[in-house]
């Protein structure tokens, strides 16, 4: 028996966990198919858009969080080198850049084979590692798309420390 055909039966969807977790928290989302829903996230920088996909051939709950900063083709290739330099701090997941739009995009999985049904928590965890990313590094992109910075000046001046407080 190959493990990839094994049919496993779920007591409830993956999506319909998200859902539950979302109108818990009072957070704003679509629900756009069977297997997806997107939520509005509003951040300090910008307001996030999530959409969780279930994948089942893959068994695997996919992220993608997106926010609105177009790239100019002629800033491609900066904003290609500043992912490559963020991308190598990332513990999970991971920034994409979505070139037919223009889009960045922030995105992981939580894979759940074998039937292991997704938490609250890790839902949770799941959507405030990615807006704390995306928050954590949207300047960057904002100095890259729209000063012309470097992607190693940009990324150095939104990642220091500060102490004190005014």
């Amino acid at each position: 028996m190959n493990l990839l055909e094994l049919d496993v039966a779920r007591d409830l969807h993956p999506v319909d966990v998200i859902e539950h977790v979302a109108t818990m928290n009072d957070w704003s989302f679509e629900r756009t198919g069977e297997d997806e829903i997107a939520i509005s996230v509003a951040g300090n920088w910008t307001n996030y858009h999530v959409s969780f996909s279930w994948m089942e051939d893959f068994e695997a709950l996919h992220l993608a969080c997106a926010f609105d900063l177009k790239v100019p083709e002629k800033r491609t290739l900066e904003v290609m080198r500043l992912l490559s330099l963020i991308n190598e701090q990332m513990l999970i997941g991971h920034f994409d850049l979505w070139e037919q739009e223009g889009a960045i995009m922030f995105r992981q999985a939580l894979l759940l084979a074998g039937g292991a049904e997704p938490t609250s928590q890790q839902v949770e965890v799941l959507l405030s590692s990615a807006t704390e990313a995306c928050e954590c590094y949207f300047q960057a992109f904002q100095f890259v798309v729209w000063s012309g910075a470097s992607a190693r000046e940009a990324l150095a001046n939104v990642l220091f420390e500060t102490q004190g407080n005014c």
